[in-house]
Protein backbone atom coordinates (compact mmCIF):
# COMPACT_ATOMS: atom_id res chain seq x y z
CA UNK A 1 0.00 0.00 0.00
CA UNK A 2 1.15 3.69 -0.69
CA UNK A 3 1.91 6.14 2.30
CA UNK A 4 0.35 9.13 0.83
CA UNK A 5 -3.14 10.33 0.07
CA UNK A 6 -4.33 6.79 1.04
CA UNK A 7 -8.21 8.04 1.08
CA UNK A 8 -10.60 6.11 4.10
CA UNK A 9 -11.18 2.55 4.77
CA UNK A 10 -14.90 1.81 5.48
CA UNK A 11 -14.56 -1.32 7.80
CA UNK A 12 -17.98 -3.37 8.96
CA UNK A 13 -17.68 -5.43 11.90
CA UNK A 14 -15.36 -2.74 13.44
CA UNK A 15 -16.03 -3.14 16.82
CA UNK A 16 -14.43 -6.07 17.90
CA UNK A 17 -11.85 -8.71 17.11
CA UNK A 18 -10.86 -8.64 13.63
CA UNK A 19 -12.66 -5.83 12.62
CA UNK A 20 -10.81 -3.71 15.20
CA UNK A 21 -7.75 -5.03 14.39
CA UNK A 22 -7.91 -3.90 10.92
CA UNK A 23 -8.99 -0.19 12.00
CA UNK A 24 -5.97 -0.10 14.08
CA UNK A 25 -3.50 -1.25 11.31
CA UNK A 26 -4.79 0.98 8.44
CA UNK A 27 -5.06 4.09 10.51
CA UNK A 28 -1.57 3.37 11.67
CA UNK A 29 -0.61 3.08 7.80
CA UNK A 30 -2.74 6.65 7.01
CA UNK A 31 -5.99 5.78 6.63
CA UNK A 32 -8.66 7.23 7.61
CA UNK A 33 -11.46 5.33 8.82
CA UNK A 34 -15.25 4.88 8.72
CA UNK A 35 -16.36 1.96 11.60
CA UNK A 36 -19.80 0.02 10.86
CA UNK A 37 -20.88 -2.08 13.77
CA UNK A 38 -24.18 -2.73 16.13
CA UNK A 39 -21.63 -1.83 19.38
CA UNK A 40 -22.02 2.09 19.33
CA UNK A 41 -19.94 1.76 23.00
CA UNK A 42 -17.41 0.44 21.49
CA UNK A 43 -17.27 1.90 18.40
CA UNK A 44 -17.12 5.21 20.41
CA UNK A 45 -14.74 4.02 22.41
CA UNK A 46 -12.67 3.03 19.43
CA UNK A 47 -12.88 5.77 17.09
CA UNK A 48 -11.71 7.99 20.00
CA UNK A 49 -8.89 5.85 20.47
CA UNK A 50 -7.48 5.39 17.31
CA UNK A 51 -8.38 9.12 16.07
CA UNK A 52 -6.05 10.10 19.07
CA UNK A 53 -3.23 7.55 18.90
CA UNK A 54 -2.61 8.13 14.71
CA UNK A 55 -4.26 11.35 13.86
CA UNK A 56 -6.61 9.96 11.72
CA UNK A 57 -10.03 11.09 11.07
CA UNK A 58 -12.09 8.21 12.65
CA UNK A 59 -15.85 8.30 12.03
CA UNK A 60 -18.04 5.50 13.37
CA UNK A 61 -21.76 4.68 12.07
CA UNK A 62 -23.71 2.01 14.11
CA UNK A 63 -25.48 -0.20 11.93
CA UNK A 64 -27.03 -3.78 12.21
CA UNK A 65 -26.50 -5.33 8.75
CA UNK A 66 -29.62 -7.42 8.95
CA UNK A 67 -31.72 -4.62 8.90
CA UNK A 68 -32.68 -3.54 6.03
CA UNK A 69 -32.91 0.61 6.54
CA UNK A 70 -29.16 -0.21 7.99
CA UNK A 71 -27.81 -1.91 5.43
CA UNK A 72 -29.04 0.62 3.06
CA UNK A 73 -27.47 3.15 4.39
CA UNK A 74 -23.88 1.82 4.42
CA UNK A 75 -24.61 1.25 1.17
CA UNK A 76 -25.35 4.65 0.42
CA UNK A 77 -21.88 5.66 1.76
CA UNK A 78 -20.12 3.09 -0.04
CA UNK A 79 -21.55 4.72 -2.89
CA UNK A 80 -21.07 8.25 -3.08
CA UNK A 81 -18.61 8.99 -0.64
CA UNK A 82 -15.65 9.82 -3.09
CA UNK A 83 -12.90 9.69 -0.46
CA UNK A 84 -13.65 5.78 0.12
CA UNK A 85 -11.00 3.56 -1.14
CA UNK A 86 -11.38 0.57 1.02
CA UNK A 87 -13.85 -1.77 2.01
CA UNK A 88 -12.92 -4.20 4.44
CA UNK A 89 -16.68 -6.65 4.16
CA UNK A 90 -15.68 -8.37 8.19
CA UNK A 91 -19.48 -8.52 9.66
CA UNK A 92 -20.43 -11.82 10.57
CA UNK A 93 -21.72 -14.53 12.76
CA UNK A 94 -21.66 -18.45 12.99
CA UNK A 95 -24.04 -20.47 14.25
CA UNK A 96 -23.25 -23.75 16.09
CA UNK A 97 -25.12 -26.95 15.95
CA UNK A 98 -26.41 -29.24 12.78
CA UNK A 99 -29.24 -27.48 10.36
CA UNK A 100 -31.52 -30.30 11.03
CA UNK A 101 -31.58 -29.92 15.20
CA UNK A 102 -31.12 -26.46 15.19
CA UNK A 103 -32.84 -22.68 15.44
CA UNK A 104 -33.55 -21.99 11.45
CA UNK A 105 -34.36 -18.55 12.37
CA UNK A 106 -30.60 -17.93 13.70
CA UNK A 107 -29.45 -19.53 10.68
CA UNK A 108 -31.30 -17.36 8.27
CA UNK A 109 -30.01 -14.15 9.87
CA UNK A 110 -26.49 -15.64 9.73
CA UNK A 111 -27.07 -15.75 5.95
CA UNK A 112 -28.74 -12.22 5.41
CA UNK A 113 -25.82 -11.05 7.83
CA UNK A 114 -22.40 -13.55 6.18
CA UNK A 115 -24.19 -13.36 2.21
CA UNK A 116 -26.20 -10.90 1.76
CA UNK A 117 -25.13 -7.65 3.09
CA UNK A 118 -21.15 -8.47 2.04
CA UNK A 119 -22.55 -8.61 -1.80
CA UNK A 120 -24.61 -5.41 -1.67
CA UNK A 121 -21.94 -3.26 0.40
CA UNK A 122 -19.06 -4.86 -2.05
CA UNK A 123 -21.52 -4.09 -4.92
CA UNK A 124 -22.04 -0.58 -3.75
CA UNK A 125 -18.25 0.27 -3.26
CA UNK A 126 -17.42 -2.20 -6.81
CA UNK A 127 -19.12 0.97 -8.69
CA UNK A 128 -17.93 3.76 -6.65
CA UNK A 129 -14.69 2.43 -6.91
CA UNK A 130 -14.68 1.52 -10.22
CA UNK A 131 -16.65 4.81 -12.00
CA UNK A 132 -14.46 7.45 -9.75
CA UNK A 133 -11.00 6.91 -9.64
CA UNK A 134 -10.45 3.31 -11.61
CA UNK A 135 -8.36 2.24 -8.13
CA UNK A 136 -10.03 0.79 -4.54
CA UNK A 137 -9.65 -2.41 -2.80
CA UNK A 138 -12.00 -4.50 -1.64
CA UNK A 139 -11.35 -7.14 1.03
CA UNK A 140 -13.56 -10.13 2.08
CA UNK A 141 -13.32 -11.92 5.23
CA UNK A 142 -14.05 -15.48 4.48
CA UNK A 143 -13.13 -18.68 6.27
CA UNK A 144 -10.71 -21.49 5.49
CA UNK A 145 -14.13 -24.04 5.96
CA UNK A 146 -14.88 -22.54 2.35
CA UNK A 147 -12.52 -25.46 1.39
CA UNK A 148 -13.60 -28.00 4.31
CA UNK A 149 -17.50 -28.09 4.98
CA UNK A 150 -16.79 -31.50 6.77
CA UNK A 151 -15.25 -29.64 9.47
CA UNK A 152 -18.26 -27.36 11.04
CA UNK A 153 -22.13 -27.08 10.12
CA UNK A 154 -22.51 -26.40 6.33
CA UNK A 155 -24.47 -23.72 6.35
CA UNK A 156 -21.76 -21.55 8.18
CA UNK A 157 -19.39 -23.20 5.91
CA UNK A 158 -21.88 -22.88 2.87
CA UNK A 159 -21.95 -18.69 3.31
CA UNK A 160 -17.96 -18.69 3.62
CA UNK A 161 -17.68 -20.50 0.23
CA UNK A 162 -19.93 -17.99 -1.18
CA UNK A 163 -17.97 -15.21 -0.06
CA UNK A 164 -14.85 -16.67 -1.94
CA UNK A 165 -16.81 -17.55 -5.12
CA UNK A 166 -17.73 -13.59 -4.93
CA UNK A 167 -14.74 -12.87 -4.53
CA UNK A 168 -13.38 -14.86 -7.34
CA UNK A 169 -15.49 -13.87 -9.60
CA UNK A 170 -15.89 -9.93 -8.66
CA UNK A 171 -11.83 -10.17 -9.12
CA UNK A 172 -12.05 -10.51 -12.69
CA UNK A 173 -15.27 -8.41 -12.87
CA UNK A 174 -13.15 -5.51 -11.43
CA UNK A 175 -9.65 -5.95 -12.89
CA UNK A 176 -9.94 -3.77 -15.65
CA UNK A 177 -11.48 -1.10 -13.54
CA UNK A 178 -7.69 -0.90 -11.91
CA UNK A 179 -9.94 -2.47 -8.29
CA UNK A 180 -8.53 -5.43 -6.05
CA UNK A 181 -9.94 -7.85 -4.36
CA UNK A 182 -8.63 -9.54 -1.65
CA UNK A 183 -10.15 -12.78 0.13
CA UNK A 184 -8.64 -13.62 3.25
CA UNK A 185 -9.21 -17.83 4.82
CA UNK A 186 -8.30 -17.22 8.42
CA UNK A 187 -8.55 -20.75 10.37
CA UNK A 188 -9.77 -20.73 13.66
CA UNK A 189 -8.83 -16.97 15.41
CA UNK A 190 -9.12 -16.20 18.64
CA UNK A 191 -12.54 -13.64 18.84
CA UNK A 192 -16.04 -13.21 20.09
CA UNK A 193 -17.40 -14.87 17.31
CA UNK A 194 -17.04 -18.39 18.84
CA UNK A 195 -18.67 -17.16 22.30
CA UNK A 196 -21.88 -15.69 20.60
CA UNK A 197 -22.07 -19.01 18.81
CA UNK A 198 -22.21 -21.49 22.14
CA UNK A 199 -18.58 -21.99 21.05
CA UNK A 200 -15.43 -22.66 23.39
CA UNK A 201 -12.35 -21.42 21.71
CA UNK A 202 -10.24 -23.14 24.22
CA UNK A 203 -11.73 -26.48 23.65
CA UNK A 204 -10.16 -26.61 20.67
CA UNK A 205 -6.21 -27.76 20.14
CA UNK A 206 -4.07 -24.51 20.86
CA UNK A 207 -1.87 -25.13 17.55
CA UNK A 208 -4.97 -25.17 15.80
CA UNK A 209 -6.09 -21.39 17.35
CA UNK A 210 -4.49 -17.81 15.52
CA UNK A 211 -4.17 -14.78 18.06
CA UNK A 212 -6.31 -11.82 15.81
CA UNK A 213 -3.28 -9.40 15.85
CA UNK A 214 -1.38 -12.01 14.06
CA UNK A 215 -3.87 -12.90 11.60
CA UNK A 216 -5.10 -9.63 10.65
CA UNK A 217 -1.05 -8.62 10.30
CA UNK A 218 -0.59 -11.78 8.23
CA UNK A 219 -3.73 -10.73 5.65
CA UNK A 220 -2.35 -7.35 5.33
CA UNK A 221 1.27 -8.64 4.44
CA UNK A 222 -0.55 -11.21 1.76
CA UNK A 223 -2.02 -8.09 0.81
CA UNK A 224 0.81 -6.10 0.12
CA UNK A 225 2.43 -9.26 -1.56
CA UNK A 226 -0.15 -9.05 -4.53
CA UNK A 227 -2.01 -12.45 -3.28
CA UNK A 228 -5.56 -12.79 -4.37
CA UNK A 229 -6.25 -15.08 -1.74
CA UNK A 230 -4.48 -15.36 1.77
CA UNK A 231 -4.56 -18.40 3.63
CA UNK A 232 -2.55 -16.88 7.17
CA UNK A 233 -1.65 -20.10 8.21
CA UNK A 234 -0.70 -21.54 5.33
CA UNK A 235 2.87 -22.19 4.97
CA UNK A 236 3.40 -23.13 1.68
CA UNK A 237 1.02 -21.11 -1.09
CA UNK A 238 1.90 -23.93 -3.61
CA UNK A 239 -0.66 -26.20 -1.69
CA UNK A 240 -3.15 -23.59 -2.72
CA UNK A 241 -2.22 -22.77 -6.10
CA UNK A 242 -2.40 -26.86 -7.14
CA UNK A 243 -5.72 -26.83 -5.60
CA UNK A 244 -6.91 -24.02 -7.57
CA UNK A 245 -5.20 -25.40 -11.04
CA UNK A 246 -7.41 -28.97 -9.94
CA UNK A 247 -10.00 -26.92 -9.88
CA UNK A 248 -9.96 -25.02 -13.24
CA UNK A 249 -8.68 -28.00 -14.88
CA UNK A 250 -12.14 -29.42 -14.46
CA UNK A 251 -13.92 -26.33 -16.36
CA UNK A 252 -13.79 -28.01 -19.80
CA UNK A 253 -15.56 -31.21 -18.98
CA UNK A 254 -17.85 -29.58 -16.31
CA UNK A 255 -20.93 -28.81 -19.34
CA UNK A 256 -20.73 -30.73 -22.67
CA UNK A 257 -23.21 -31.97 -24.37
CA UNK A 258 -23.05 -35.59 -23.65
CA UNK A 259 -22.97 -37.17 -20.58
CA UNK A 260 -19.53 -38.81 -19.54
CA UNK A 261 -19.44 -42.64 -21.00
CA UNK A 262 -20.08 -43.51 -17.42
CA UNK A 263 -23.85 -42.65 -17.24
CA UNK A 264 -24.97 -43.94 -20.60
CA UNK A 265 -27.08 -46.74 -20.90
CA UNK A 266 -29.21 -48.00 -23.58
CA UNK A 267 -32.47 -47.33 -23.81
CA UNK A 268 -35.06 -50.33 -24.11
CA UNK A 269 -36.37 -48.98 -27.18
CA UNK A 270 -32.78 -48.88 -28.93
CA UNK A 271 -32.29 -52.75 -27.64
Amino acid sequence: MATQQLGTALITGASTGIGAVYADRLARRGYDLVLVARDEARLSALAERLGRETGRKVEWLKADLTAKTDLALVEQRLREDESLTVLVNNAGMSVAGTLVEGDIDRFQTMIELNVIAPTRLAAAAARNFAAARKQGAIINIASVLALAPELFNGSYSGTKAYVLNLSLSLQKELEAAGVRVHTVLPGATRTEIWARAGVNVDGFPPEMVMEVDDMVDAALAGFDQGELVTIPSLPDPADFERYSAARLALGPNLSRNRPAERYRTVRADAA
